[in-house]
C-alpha cells in the first residue's frame, strides 16, 4: 500500500512572505472575510526548489499571470516574483518546494467581484521537501480510475479544488498514490494533481490541452524532454479501453516529477514493468535538475 510518512515532507515551519512581509508561516493570519476563504477566488501556483532556486520559474510565473487575467485579478505577476527569489533567499531551503496563492482580498460577501477592487492578498511559503516517490519509480505505481467531478475550467489553476481532494483521498484509500480523472466518453483526462501520458509503438500520447485539461509545467518540459530524446509524442486521446494497448503509461507533475504507472486498478500495463520510454524521459529529468542545480 501507497503510505509515504507525510510529517517527513514537510518537517520544519515553513518561511512566509504574507503581502510583501516575511515571517513564520505560522504567524500569517488571513481575515474570514477573505474571498478565497468565502468563495475559493483565488490562484496558486506550486513550484520546486533545487540547489535553493526556483525550477521552471519563468513558466510558472507566466502562468500565474496568464490566470490573474482569465479571472480579472488585480496583482502584479512580477512583484510577486520578486518576493519569491527574496523568501527562497532568505530560506536554508536547497531541496523544496515554493507555494504562492493569490487572493481577490477582503470584501463584503457578495458573489459578483467587488465593484471597487480589494487590495489582492498575496501569500508565499517556503518549505522543506522529501521526495515520497524515489522507490515508486523504480517499480511503477498502481492508480485507480474516477469519474471526472472538477468544474468546466481546468485550464485555471484556482484554489477550487474539493473534487481533486475528494478523487485523492479515495485514491489514498485504495493504497494508490493517485487516481486518473475519466470523462463521460470514457477518455482519460489526467489525474487528480498531474498530467498523463501514454506510449504506444514507442511514440508518446497525452490529451490535447482544453479547458478540462491544467497546461501543466512539467507537461511542457516533458514534451521538451520527448523531443530531445527523439521519442515522437503526439497529442491523443487515450481511452479507457485503451489501456491493454499501452506499452507504458506515466503521470508528471511539479512534485511527482515522473512517474510510472504500472498498473490501472486490475489492467497491467505493459509486461508490468517500468518501460524504455519512460526510464529514458527519468534519466534527461534527473540531468535536466542536476544541469539547473550546478547553473
Amino acid at each position: 500500500m501507497y503510505d509515504p510518512d507525510v510529517s517527513q515532507m514537510f518537517d520544519q515551519v515553513p518561511l512566509a512572505n504574507w503581502n510583501g512581509t516575511q515571517m513564520p508561516l505560522s504567524e500569517a493570519k488571513v481575515s474570514v472575510l477573505d474571498r478565497a476563504f468565502l468563495f475559493g477566488d483565488a490562484i496558486y501556483e506550486v513550484l520546486r526548489v533545487y540547489g535553493g532556486k526556483p525550477f521552471l520559474f519563468d513558466d510558472h510565473i507566466a502562468r500565474l499571470k496568464r490566470n490573474f487575467e482569465k479571472l480579472q485579478l488585480p496583482a502584479d505577476a512580477d512583484i510577486i516574483a520578486q518576493r519569491v527569489r527574496e523568501t527562497v533567499a532568505a530560506s536554508d531551503v536547497t531541496e523544496g518546494t515554493v507555494y504562492i496563492q493569490v487572493t481577490r482580498g477582503v470584501a463584503p460577501r457578495i458573489h459578483r467581484y467587488p465593484t471597487t477592487p480589494p487590495t489582492p492578498s498575496e501569500l508565499i511559503y517556503v518549505a522543506h521537501f522529501k521526495d515520497p516517490y524515489q522507490e515508486l519509480r523504480k517499480v511503477g505505481a498502481r492508480v485507480i480510475i474516477l469519474e471526472d467531478l472538477r468544474w468546466k475550467r481546468c485550464d485555471i489553476k484556482s484554489v477550487n479544488l474539493l473534487a481533486n481532494c475528494m478523487a485523492a483521498q479515495t485514491a489514498y484509500e485504495a493504497g494508490c498514490p493517485e487516481a486518473l480523472l475519466v470523462d463521460g466518453e470514457d477518455r482519460l483526462i489526467e489525474g487528480s494533481r498531474t498530467s498523463l501520458f501514454g506510449v504506444r509503438d514507442g511514440r508518446i500520447l497525452t490529451a490535447p490541452l482544453g479547458q478540462n485539461i491544467l497546461p501543466g509545467i512539467t507537461r511542457k518540459l516533458l514534451i521538451q524532454l520527448a523531443g530531445e530524446c527523439n521519442v515522437e509524442i503526439s497529442e491523443a486521446t487515450i481511452h479507457r479501453d485503451d489501456l491493454p494497448k499501452l506499452d507504458e503509461l506515466f503521470i508528471t507533475g511539479t512534485t511527482t516529477e515522473i512517474l510510472p504507472i504500472t498498473q490501472v486498478e486490475d489492467q497491467t500495463i505493459g509486461d508490468g514493468t517500468v518501460g524504455p520510454v519512460v526510464s529514458q524521459l527519468i534519466t534527461a529529468y534527473a540531468r535536466t535538475i542536476e544541469r539547473f542545480r550546478q547553473s
